[in-house]
């Protein structure tokens, strides 16, 4: 009676141990998912826009929340000071063109015979002078006149000739025309112009400030009335399109997550999925922000991933914490 029972117990204890060995050893591990649950958030993405000049604020027609595209008009500043500006600085080209016309052209014919009837009057006068000058010559020696006199009439004869002199220059120099010199000085100071003018232009073309991309207004610092700095935020324009998630895989996982893959996106917020693709994948690991939802994951090495998303009903919020699924790859 106790060998039977005896035998059972022995058994039993066999097939217990061989289970723990085949336990062990693997051969009745359960089956593991293959599927990849991450976790993440809508990536937040945000431009300040700003005027390149300064100036007073005269329009504001865009509200925060409203969905703006690219080149919509946001804003605009007073343009009067900027178009009195663009006023001053066309006049500067329209005198620094016309110095150089004149220099180009050189002297007019009136001007050139102008010169020439100049040393016609100084030869004339030369001529007067040099007669007067020796005939008190003469006269000195007979004491007709005195040496004082004939000291004034031979200045006057010197005077003369030098005044002759200077207009024989003169005519030289209108003759020759203007030098190559003053063309080049009259030509940069129409090209200094010419870039104040663009200046001026381009100043006013900043008086209004439009939309860079597409997306909805997050936040409007100004009002109009106010005077802003060159540089200073008025709006904040979200970017919404496309939604990109900001996710992090561990890295023994890093195998399951490559470029163009699909995945799955859901929310605490609604039971809707959401379909993405596996777009960018960090080349550098780092430790898990505190933002992950997932306090055992904070202290591993993670790489970042970006995925895009489809959002057709405009659900899905920047910032907004999210779960990724990366579905069991088929062998």
């Amino acid at each position: 009676m106790k060998k039977p029972l005896i035998v059972a117990v022995l058994a039993l204890v066999v097939a217990a141990g061989g289970g723990a060995w085949a336990w062990k050893e693997g051969y009745f591990e359960p089956e593991r998912s293959k599927a990849l649950t991450l976790y993440g958030n809508v990536d937040v993405r945000t431009v300040d826009l700003a005027f390149r000049v300064g100036g007073r604020i005269s329009e504001m027609p865009v509200e925060e929340g409203d969905r703006v595209a690219a080149g919509d008009v946001l804003a605009r500043l007073d343009p009067v000071p900027l178009q009195q500006t663009l006023a001053a600085a066309e006049a500067q080209v329209a005198a620094a063109q016309a110095a150089l016309d004149k220099a180009v052209a050189g002297n007019r014919p009136q001007e050139i015979a102008q010169a020439e009837a100049l040393v016609d009057q100084r030869k004339a006068a030369l001529d007067r002078s040099e007669l007067a000058f020796h005939r008190f010559g003469r006269l000195v020696k007979s004491d007709a006149i005195s040496q004082a006199e004939l000291d004034t009439a031979e200045a006057g004869f010197l005077e003369a000739r030098a005044m002759l002199s200077s207009a024989e220059q003169a005519l030289s120099l209108v003759r020759a025309g203007t030098r190559a010199e003053d063309i080049a000085a009259a030509e940069a100071a129409l090209s200094a112009a010419l870039a104040a003018r663009d200046q001026a232009k381009t100043a006013l073309e900043d008086a209004t400030l439009t939309a860079v991309q597409d997306g909805f207004v997050l936040t409007r610092a100004r009002e109009p009335g106010a005077i802003v700095a060159a540089g200073g935020t008025v709006y904040t324009i979200a970017i919404d399109r496309p939604v990109r998630i900001r996710a992090y895989v561990p890295e023994p996982d890093l195998g399951m997550v490559v470029p163009g893959r699909a995945v799955e996106v859901t929310t605490d917020s609604t039971d809707r999925v959401y379909h993405g693709t596996i777009g960018f994948i960090s080349p550098t690991a780092e430790f898990t922000p505190k933002s992950v939802q997932t306090p055992s994951l904070r202290t591993d090495l993670v790489f970042r991933l970006r995925i895009i998303v489809e959002d057709p009903d405009d659900a899905l919020r920047q910032g907004m914490p999210v779960t990724v699924l990366v579905p069991e790859v088929n062998p």
